[in-house]
């Protein structure tokens, strides 16, 4: 599977805008605490910037969407997918990819 083919997959299972949200807060609070252990030289907060990261996403799989992460399946691409999804959020145009990949198509009657 090719990140190509992963993307719309990954999308569909951040269908739910809590989610997303989760996983925004998330990500940005992973990389702050990452930013802090290299300004303060205490590496084990990069452990906790996973946990923060990693815990409230799953969390919000479990409670919000209520589907499996992807990140035991495919952890690379689910990591790179998770930056690509926070950046298309901070951006405005995730709702873009969410109307893409994860709304189901008009019937025809």
């Amino acid at each position: 599977m090719t990140f190509a083919e992963f993307w719309p997959v990954y999308v569909r299972a951040h269908s739910r805008s809590g989610t997303r949200l989760v996983h925004l807060a998330g990500t940005l609070g992973g990389w702050m605490l990452v930013g802090a252990a290299i300004a303060e030289r205490r590496w084990w907060w990069i452990l906790a910037a996973l946990a923060v990261a990693y815990g409230l996403a799953w969390l919000a799989h479990l409670f919000v969407e209520h589907n499996m992460p992807a990140t035991f399946d495919h952890p690379l691409y689910s990591w790179w997918a998770d930056q690509r999804m926070v950046f298309l959020m901070i951006t405005g145009q995730m709702g873009k990819e969410v109307k893409r990949y994860a709304d189901p198509p008009p019937s025809i009657n």
